[in-house]
């Protein structure tokens, strides 16, 4: 096959990855089916705790609630922050990090900041407490409690950020993004957002779902990834039910893995 020089670039922009696993290891997996039996609080990390009737709903087939997303979301903001105490060695939780990608300085905003931006605004709903600098932002958007999408503010790249595992209209969450920007903006400085050289941003080969229910796993998947810098995703719906099984783990233990 004629290999052309559109291919050549981009090999070089998206190199080929490593296929994920399928399962853990044999004796994290045993940690899994624990964790589906034991009943009350699971997991307490940050401000966020995780209920067996949480957890269960990472078993194949379930939509993911805030409870879940908020938790995983905690799990990134918390790596972030310890890998800037450790002078971002790559030394996450005493043990190297593996997995590609540089660990940023992120903001990560619970599921209930997208709600309350949307229904009450800037002003209403009092989110001007809730900035904090960094790299880049990251937003879990529920969708009328029918789709989780992936949202990010990403200062390094200039772009406003969809992630979205079932590639809909995009158009109202960046007008979202842009409007809360510039009315942080002002509240700060005084005066409107310049949006010069800023872009919306839609990933061409972004991974789809091929059911109704993984959206929220998707979601998850594509702010961890983010959170390390990554522009690509190694992962596809083949590998959700790992995925699935590898976030009960993290939760359970309150840290994100540094295995690939």
């Amino acid at each position: 096959m004629l290999i052309t020089e559109h291919d050549l670039i981009d090999q070089r922009l998206r190199p080929p990855r490593l296929p994920l696993p399928s399962s853990l290891p044999p004796e994290d997996e045993g940690k899994v089916k624990s964790l589906l039996k034991q009943s009350g609080v699971i997991a307490k990390f940050a401000r966020e705790q995780i209920l067996d009737k949480d957890l269960v709903r990472l078993k194949p087939g379930s939509w993911l609630n805030d409870e879940i997303i908020n938790y995983y979301g905690a799990l990134i903001l918390g790596r972030s922050d310890e890998s800037k105490e450790n002078g971002d060695n790559g030394i996450i939780n005493g043990v190297a990090n593996a997995r590609k990608g540089k660990v940023l300085n992120v903001h990560y905003f619970t599921t209930f900041f997208w709600q309350k931006l949307t229904r009450e605004g800037y002003e209403k709903g009092r989110l001007a407490k809730w900035t904090k600098k960094a790299n880049i932002v990251l937003i879990p958007v529920n969708h009328n409690n029918t789709h989780w999408t992936a949202a990010a503010i990403n200062f390094r790249q200039k772009r406003m950020e969809s992630y979205d595992s079932m590639d809909l209209d995009r158009s109202a969450v960046f007008k979202v993004l842009r409007g809360y920007l510039d009315a942080e903006h002002r509240n700060k400085k005084g005066i409107p957002f310049d949006f010069t050289g800023w872009e919306d941003y839609i990933l061409k080969d972004t991974p789809q779902q091929e059911n109704g229910y993984d959206c929220g796993v998707f979601t998850c998947q594509f702010l961890e990834s983010l959170s390390r810098g990554e522009e690509t995703f190694n992962f596809s719906q083949d590998d959700i039910p790992y995925l699935r099984r590898r976030m009960i783990w993290e939760i359970g233990h309150s840290t994100l893995r540094t295995d690939p």
